[in-house]
């Protein structure tokens, strides 16, 4: 028997990491490469470590990293000493923030609206900067800047995190008045794109789960359970978007946000290292979510999927500067790119003879008080005690909904 030991290294979130163990529970005994494999996780632990200790859970995933860097250097401790596989890179998500991840996209051709990097309104805390400033920073026209990308616009810092400092901006009084606010913060202004759809697409491996957001409404409503909500053209382009981008950047668990508009998809937010995955948020999603995580994981784990610290981006850049392909010529051979990558035909394959059972035990699991009871205390943790019932009924409701629509045949 080979047994993989699963490593969960978890910030303040509880409802997914009891989703996920359930779920993982459902999973074994595999009969694969003439072994028999079980998979069980463990919530890591922070302590002190050795450059050199060993690493006993062979693949982590990641949802702390991003902002406590003592573990972020543990992973990559982990990766380069121990080989052991990550959900996601701290290499890419440390160096390929939201900046760095359009010019990418860009250089790929890809819909991105129009940026600009604006230099700091405050100076930073830098005994250097006076002097560097005086002698190299050339004056600029924030209006003159605004007025090329046309209001309404948006700043936000280059490299993102919780829509932190995101402004929309209508006219001279609120550029001002944003920019004034952003202190040391370094922004960016992107225009905007009269869009009839926001999309958000999840991905997890090479599945990939394209929803309809609404950003302005609270959090327990922004994803619309909305079927076919994008043209064929524009869901596939959602859909193909989300896993290059995941692929080129080697990274497996991770959202990418979109602007629709007819058969156009602008890219405009697809770096996000801890990913919305909260039951409260996701809802109608989550039962998805987290058995997208398992089986992923648990692919990776009991076939032995190896690492990647590599990014193949000549191989994307070769495609980008064949002047006779289209657009759609280029998506196309991206995505097969990203294919390679995810392995997703061996994936769906593999899933198929050794995970079938688990979509009907998952949907057993929903039905059950187990998963109600997380419900409930994730409810209690996350609203006031008046707004209880209320809450309860909305994402039961909701839950109800994604079993009546999953029932098994």
């Amino acid at each position: 028997m080979t047994h993989h030991l699963i490593g969960l290294l978890l910030g303040a979130e509880d409802d997914w990491p009891r989703a996920f163990e359930a779920i993982l529970g459902m999973v074994g005994p595999i009969d694969h490469g003439g072994a028999t494999h079980e998979v069980s996780c463990e919530r890591l632990t922070i302590e002190p470590f050795q450059l050199d200790d060993p690493v006993r859970t062979p693949l982590v995933i990641d949802r702390l990293a991003h902002w406590y860097y003592h573990p972020r250097e543990w992973l990559k401790k982990a990766s380069l000493v121990n080989g052991t596989y990550l959900l996601n890179s701290p290499f890419t998500f440390q160096s390929m923030e939201k900046h760095s991840a359009y010019c990418a996209m860009v250089r790929l051709g890809l819909k991105v609206p129009a940026t600009t990097l604006v230099p700091y309104k405050n100076p930073i805390d830098n005994v250097r900067w006076a002097f560097t400033s005086e002698r190299y920073n050339r004056s600029f026209d924030l209006d003159a800047l605004a007025e090329q990308h046309g209001y309404p616009l948006y700043m936000k810092p280059f490299d993102g995190g919780a829509w932190r400092g995101v402004s929309r901006i209508d006219d001279r009084e609120d550029l001002h008045r944003a920019y004034d606010e952003s202190g040391e913060m370094l922004m960016h202004l992107q225009s905007t794109i009269d869009y009839e759809h926001f999309a958000r697409a999840l991905s997890i491996g090479p599945e990939t789960m394209v929803m309809d957001f609404r950003p302005d409404q609270p959090m327990h409503n922004r994803y619309a359970v909305s079927h076919d909500f994008l043209s064929e053209s524009a869901g596939s382009q959602t859909v193909a978007i989300s896993r290059i981008v995941n692929a080129f950047f080697s990274w497996e668990f991770n959202s990418a946000e979109m602007l629709v508009r007819g058969d156009e998809v602008y890219p405009i937010d697809y770096a996000n290292a801890c990913p919305d995955v909260a039951v409260t948020s996701l809802h109608y999603y989550f039962p998805w979510a987290i058995t997208a995580l398992v089986r992923w994981s648990t692919y990776c784990a009991v076939t032995g999927r190896k690492s990647n610290v590599d990014l193949r981006t000549r191989a994307y850049f070769a495609i980008a500067d064949d002047p006779d392909m289209s657009y759609d010529e280029k998506l196309t051979a991206y995505l097969a790119l990203a294919d390679e990558y995810f392995e997703t035909e061996r994936y769906w394959e593999w899933c198929a003879e050794h995970l079938g059972h688990l979509e009907e035990r998952v949907h057993e699991w929903v039905a059950s008080d187990e998963f109600d009871r997380i419900l409930r205390e994730t409810v209690s943790a996350t609203y006031p005690p008046h707004e209880h019932e209320q809450f309860m009924a909305h994402f039961r409701g909701l839950i109800k909904l994604w079993l009546d629509d999953h029932a098994p045949a």
